[in-house]
């Protein structure tokens, strides 16, 4: 296979992270017989600093034109000001909206050899395995927003919203992989309140009615849901549910297996590249140190081969080789909790070493 292959470092740990990704794909590139061409575009904060856009231009032509992108991490206390012109997450809203990256995949696995790394009891973590799908170009996040200064001062409002092929695209997804999986999808709302939620319970009991007859499914609120994942974390499968939801459910949901560190995300659509990145931000407080953990992003790496380049044998290996590490007991700083520790640098070559 021949597949172009985009590079969007962008700040912080980023760098240092998609660096690691990338000899892994060039280490998988030489082992299967494939040819991999890559090249590296701005995004986030540094672009802002070099082109005054969170995401110039050329970068998103790029991105058009590639088969598969792989982010590293944007953001970082040098672009906080609520008050400046443009901040870094503009350029990550802006590339899922204009490469119609409406379903964000996020999966959730507590390794066998990872459970004690959970600040959670062993017996309650040990066994999850989660694929979150929440929707990504939809609700409060692309609502209409605006701020006013009245006479008791400043009023700010966003707006979600939600249309019924939003809803059927994303729960589809979600669907079809269930029946890879364990044949079973919770849908995430708050229906008992937000308007917004009701279509979308209905919308998804109809989809699933009709078009997924052989899969279970439940409806859920996103305050039970949070207590849910903490106490009960093993009992779902596939979790589907809406942008702001999703945001904040699977950020606590990565705290199951310990770190950040150890969890990856694609951003797909119906056509065109995915976008591949850890979950984890920036750590602009470790950036440049070579201690940021790099297996969050190899196994997005992992997905980028599985996902937009359909090729599922080496997506395995590197998942078998970042296991083989993991069990081999070598842990980053993240990890280590206090113990020996190897520099991101050193788990990359551990992996390529696994990969041989």
């Amino acid at each position: 296979m021949q597949a172009r292959i985009v590079l969007l470092p962008g700040d912080g740990i980023g760098p240092e992270v998609v660096a690691q990704a990338q000899r892994v794909l060039d280490r998988v590139a030489a082992k299967f017989g494939h040819q991999f061409e890559f090249s590296t575009h701005a995004i986030g904060g540094c672009a802002i600093d070099e082109f005054g856009d969170p995401l110039p231009e050329q970068s998103l032509t790029a991105c058009r034109a590639a088969d598969a992108i792989l982010l590293g991490a944007v953001g970082g206390p040098k672009w906080d000001d609520p008050n400046a012109k443009t901040r870094p997450e503009v350029g990550l809203l802006k590339i899922r909206k204009e490469l119609g990256l409406f379903a964000n995949l996020r999966p959730i696995q507590v390794l066998p050899q990872m459970a004690a790394a959970s600040p959670l009891k062993q017996e309650i973590v040990a066994g999850t395995d989660i694929l979150f799908f929440r929707e990504l170009t939809g609700g409060l996040y692309f609502g209409k927003s605006g701020k006013e200064t009245t006479a008791e001062g400043e009023t700010a409002w966003n707006t979600m919203i939600y249309s019924t092929h939003e809803i059927e695209r994303i729960v589809r997804m979600a669907g079809q992989a269930a029946r890879g999986r364990r044949k079973k999808v919770t849908s995430v709302d708050k229906a008992n309140v937000l308007e917004v939620s009701r279509l979308w319970r209905r919308v998804f009991e109809r989809v699933m009615k009709d078009e997924f007859p052989d899969v279970e499914f439940e409806n859920v609120l996103v305050d039970a849901m949070a207590m849910h994942l903490i106490a009960r974390p093993t009992k779902f499968d596939v979790v589907v549910t809406e942008n702001l939801f999703g945001d904040i459910l699977t950020d606590e949901g990565s705290m199951l297996p310990g770190s950040m560190g150890l969890l990856p995300s694609a951003s797909l659509g119906s056509s065109g590249p995915g976008l591949y990145e850890p979950i984890h931000g920036s750590a602009p407080d470790i950036a440049g140190q070579g201690i940021a953990n790099p297996l969050a992003t190899i196994l997005a790496s992992a997905m980028l081969l599985r996902h937009s380049l359909k090729l599922e044998a080496e997506a395995k290996a590197v998942e078998a080789a970042v296991d083989a590490v993991l069990s081999a007991g070598h842990r980053t700083k993240d990890l280590a909790a206090g113990g020996v520790s190897v520099t991101t640098a050193q788990m990359g070559d551990l992996v390529l070493a696994a990969l041989n």
